[in-house]
């Protein structure tokens, strides 16, 4: 069978982003960004993203590049001979199929809220009700089947057309779209009365701020965001480096990579603090900040219909360019594991996910009572399943794979990393690689199981 290719070295690349961008840049980095220092933060966060986050990514395109198959077979082509580093390419599926498993109900809510504000829905908002159309909201599990079944069904039309015709082509339109569409709203956030504040709050170091939340916890906190902003460990970004070509070096793409994910999130905050400073409303984190925050800022706003259906538009583009991505994930590893066709895998991996999504769904209204773990509903729980122990313990793996003799090796992965035109990756950070880098990766692991 085979296998396709990107067309385009643009279309690898913002692919490969709109995989990274999320709703978590919107809803938690200008968030964390406002409450650890504001430019302290922010600079924390650029070395860990250089230090830590950049060297993972270049090692899941590394094994996808030189392999050219899908996680578990791209282990298996890689290997060692007699070792069983292959087990976890299937914690990586799972850990996929788990993070889609809520991420559509999320995604559902932000095209439920677009629907609403670009239609005569926009009126039902008032500073009184907003909280309360939100929790309307999640009680009704009809309408959120609809839309989150509609997200699903689509998302997986597009991946079944191929990845040229189907996600190439379409998250390209997205990302463009979405690039643009942030810009503007920043524009307009800036242009409200008491903008300079919000940027202040938002970008200045604050040492204060900073000390009052501890210099350490700033820096592991930095350190997590910079970790878990590329959804690393899973192998969702091994899969692009498989279809990428060989000529740029993989140092240079993941750089562009992760310029394009900080673009966003430091825009979003750019967004989101001048309209919280301008109307004074105090920003909060997560649902609480995208669902009742901004729709009270939106309602109380000149020409708030139309900001507030771009906002949720752009929303909706970031969440769905993920959901692209992972699904090409999914059925990229039916495909090549079952040895079946792209339709057939397609229908297979929607059937799943649209099961597997309904727990999460639920959990909200019918299974509201539901807590698998103490103090978390089902989303919470499978959130905390991916991010702490699946996506950290994965990207271990991946870097003791890839620099271990007894896995791929170093000098297999440099020499992958190097080829093409661009920044080569050196050799003499192999030491930094091999013991400096898996402790970061382990605190990280430690740090989301305390904080449980």
């Amino acid at each position: 069978m085979n296998r396709e290719n990107f067309k385009s070295r643009i279309g690898f690349l913002l692919v490969s982003a709109g995989c990274a961008i999320g709703i978590g840049n919107v809803w938690k980095f200008p968030y964390i960004t406002g409450i650890n220092g504001g430019g302290i933060f922010v600079l924390f966060y650029i070395l860990f993203l250089i230090i830590l986050g950049l060297p993972i990514l270049t090692m899941e395109l590394a094994i996808g590049r030189s392999s050219r198959k899908s996680i578990v077979l791209a282990y298996k082509a890689l290997e060692p001979k007699g070792t069983k580093w292959h087990i976890h390419g299937y914690f990586c599926i799972f850990g996929c199929a788990l993070l889609m498993m809520y991420y559509t109900t999320v995604s559902a809510w932000m095209l439920i809220y677009f629907k609403k504000f670009l239609s005569p829905e926009f009126f039902i908002f008032n500073n009184e009700n907003v909280a309360t159309v939100f929790s309307n909201t999640l009680a009704d599990p009809v309408k959120m089947t609809i839309y989150m079944s509609l997200i699903v069904i689509v998302g997986f039309i597009v991946c079944s057309i191929g990845v040229q015709k189907g996600v190439e082509g379409v998250t390209k339109v997205m990302m463009v779209l979405l690039l643009l569409m942030i810009v503007v709203l920043v524009i307009n956030s800036l242009s409200l009365d008491k903008a300079i504040d919000g940027i202040k709050f938002y970008l200045l170091p604050d040492i204060n701020r900073a000390k009052e939340q501890g210099i350490l916890n700033v820096a592991t906190a930095a350190m997590n965001q910079a970790f878990f902003t590329l959804s690393l460990g899973v192998a969702a970004m091994e899969i692009f480096g498989s279809y990428m070509s060989n000529k740029n070096t993989l140092f240079n793409e993941a750089g562009i990579i992760c310029i394009l994910d900080t673009f966003v999130a430091v825009l979003s905050g750019l967004i989101i603090f001048p309209a919280c400073f301008s109307f004074n409303i105090d920003p909060a984190a997560g649902p609480s900040l995208i669902f009742i925050t901004l729709p009270n800022i939106f309602i109380n706003m000149p020409y708030g219909q139309i900001w507030g259906t771009l906002f949720f538009l752009f929303m909706f583009f970031a969440s769905f360019s993920t959901i692209i991505a992972v699904f090409e994930n999914l059925i990229a590893n039916v495909i090549d594991n079952f040895n079946i066709s792209r339709k057939k895998a397609a229908i297979i991996c929607c059937i799943i996910i649209l099961i597997g999504s309904m727990p999460c769904l639920l959990g909200y209204n019918i299974l509201s009572n539901v807590h698998p773990m103490p103090n978390k509903d089902i989303l919470d729980t499978e959130d905390f399943i991916v991010s702490n122990l699946l996506l950290p313990i994965g990207s271990l793996i991946f870097l003791l794979f890839t620099t271990s003799k007894f896995g791929w090796g170093f000098d297999n992965y440099i020499e992958e990393c190097n080829i093409g035109s661009g920044i080569k990756m050196k050799k003499i950070f192999k030491t930094y690689f091999k013991y400096i880098l898996p402790i970061l990766i382990i605190v990280i692991i430690i740090t989301g199981l305390v904080n449980m």
